[in-house]
């Protein structure tokens, strides 16, 4: 597994989460999920994301869009 597909697997995996608490327990979760989406969107600007930071730190290989 590349960084680039554990960054987005991860994105994913924190939307998901938060969708589910905000139907579970509260909808203040969705603030989660819009974190989330705002990091993606300007990782896809400026090429900084610290998830893709921590995932290289823990020895994941690069991808393409994070190096």
């Amino acid at each position: 597994m590349t960084l680039d597909q554990s960054v987005m697997r991860f994105a994913g995996f924190v939307i998901l989460l938060s969708l589910a608490l905000a139907v579970v327990s509260s909808p203040a979760w969705l603030g989660l999920a819009a974190f989330a989406g705002a990091n993606l969107i300007q990782a896809s600007f400026t090429g900084f994301c610290p998830a893709a930071i921590l995932f290289k730190r823990l020895g994941v290989k690069s991808g393409c869009a994070f190096r």
